[in-house]
């Protein structure tokens, strides 16, 4: 059985109004196109550089101590490089989240392995790539972060319909590349669940299912179980949803900043200090819903 255990953190943050990683969004489009994503800002252009210098200043100040470089998909950005050491200038150690596979991607985050802290690659189950269309098969994604050696390197799962081969399968490839794993299901919201021929109460059992054979071969931490339960509990109790409590800001392609990506609430990093400090000593207005509870991670993952 494999020992790394894999969780996207709860939700559940201490009482504080302290905001230490920071993901920042380098596009608002992405080439890859799974069909299940469900990131909140879809569109055209890349983070410039203008605006992400601006954004670094701010979060220096907020008392931000890293930032995550995320969608879109971080290696299609032109000037990547300058992104990163950028952040180092402003003292803010760099992480990348990426769905790298093609050559040349890999090779430009490769060339940046070494400025990098963290570095998570994206894969998808079996079942996953099915349902959206995808390639980003777990052999890939171990593929690319051998190519990418930063500190720490983190396999991505997001699951679907798994069976037993496949679980052992993942466990054993990622034991012998000496990687960490995160496991996330598959999010599907109701029109989703329609294309995929779920029921709601359907959907959740395939989630059960799935979560029970991982735990066959993997050592589950109990967050990653919080985490299973609290997203069963959200689906079908939406109206106790509780309000965000993210410990990690989100800064979109177009410089706004918010609790989450889907918030509802934000600011620009444009506006003035006192505007941005009256934003986030407010009490947050947005909250969580199980795609935003998909990408939420606890400080200490970046």
């Amino acid at each position: 059985m494999s020992t790394v255990a894999a969780h996207p953190a709860t939700w559940v943050t201490p009482p504080r109004k302290r905001y230490r990683t920071a993901l920042v969004s380098t596009a608002g489009h992405c080439r890859i196109a799974c069909g299940f994503c469900f990131r909140a800002d879809r569109s055209h252009g890349f983070l410039n550089l203008a605006t992400y210098t601006r954004t670094l200043s701010r979060l220096r100040e907020i008392g931000v101590e890293g930032i995550c470089l995320t969608g879109g998909e971080p290696a299609h950005h032109p000037e990547l490089r300058p992104l990163v050491r950028l952040a180092h200038q402003f003292g803010l150690p760099v992480s990348v989240v990426t769905s790298a596979r093609d050559t040349e991607d890999v090779g430009r985050l490769a060339g940046l392995a070494h400025l990098l802290t963290n570095v998570t690659v994206s894969a998808d189950s079996a079942g996953a790539m099915e349902l959206g269309l995808t390639t980003r098969s777990v052999a890939s994604a171990i593929t690319t972060l051998r190519h990418v050696p930063a500190q720490r390197q983190v396999l991505h799962l997001t699951y679907w319909k798994l069976s037993d081969q496949e679980c052992q399968a993942i466990s054993q490839l990622t034991v012998a590349a000496g990687v960490e794993i995160q496991l996330s299901p598959v999010a599907l919201d109701d029109a989703g669940r329609r294309r995929a021929g779920h029921t709601l109460h359907s959907y959740l059992d395939q989630q059960k299912a799935d979560s029970d054979r991982l735990g066959r071969y993997f050592h589950l931490t109990p967050r990653f179980l919080e985490y299973v339960t609290a997203l069963r509990a959200m689906h079908l109790r939406p109206q106790d949803r509780p309000l965000c409590s993210s410990a990690s800001l989100y800064v979109s392609a177009g410089g706004d900043i918010r609790r989450c990506p889907y918030g509802g609430t934000g600011v620009n990093v444009q506006a003035p200090r006192a505007e941005i400090a009256q934003f986030l000593d407010a009490d947050p207005q947005d909250r969580i819903t199980p795609e935003c509870a998909a990408v939420c991670r606890a400080d200490e993952t970046w």
